[in-house]
């Protein structure tokens, strides 16, 4: 007698949503400590980033302050959609006690190559139904401090991984 078993797995919007919840949350602890970005921003940052995991179109994101073109304090998530991820840590822990003044708050993302593989059209569809269209702009740079990998994220084996910059 012999038996086999599959198992399958798929993410979900609500997986994204689950994943997503937790960038909000640093997000909002990143507000209390420097100011930004407001209520309605953490929303929309959610928002985007639960339908662009979903989707598999997400490659990085990040939010911080930058000063000039350089980062001085910010949160990197790489997105991971292989299934490998296992852990799924508590939200928080963020960079704190660094000087913001005269900074701005600000965001860069990149997408995936499932997201660059879509014809104009496919990705002008799935973008009108994104609370915010990004514009092209250079990546902020990080002289003077360095990334630290930090908390995963992850819900049915597929989430992002975070990393913090924070200034010497």
């Amino acid at each position: 007698m012999s038996s086999s078993f599959t198992n399958t797995s798929t993410f979900t919007i609500a997986n994204a949503r689950h994943v997503s919840a937790k960038v909000k949350t640093d997000l909002k602890l990143m507000q209390r400590a420097y100011g930004h970005p407001n209520d309605a921003d953490i929303d929309n940052y959610g928002e985007e980033v639960a339908q662009m995991l979903a989707k598999g179109y997400l490659g990085t994101v990040m939010y911080g302050y930058k000063r000039g073109t350089d980062w001085i304090v910010a949160l990197r998530y790489t997105a991971n959609a292989n299934g490998t991820l296992a852990a799924d840590d508590r939200a928080g822990q963020i960079p704190r006690g660094v000087d913001v003044s005269g900074a701005s708050f600000y965001s860069y993302l990149t997408y995936s190559a499932k997201k660059d593989a879509l014809s104009a059209t496919e990705w002008d569809v799935f973008a009108g139904t994104l609370p915010f269209r990004r514009k092209g702009a250079a990546e902020p740079g990080t002289s003077g401090g360095s990334w630290t990998f930090g908390n995963t994220y992850s819900s049915n084996g597929s989430g992002v991984s975070r990393a913090e910059f924070k200034t010497w």
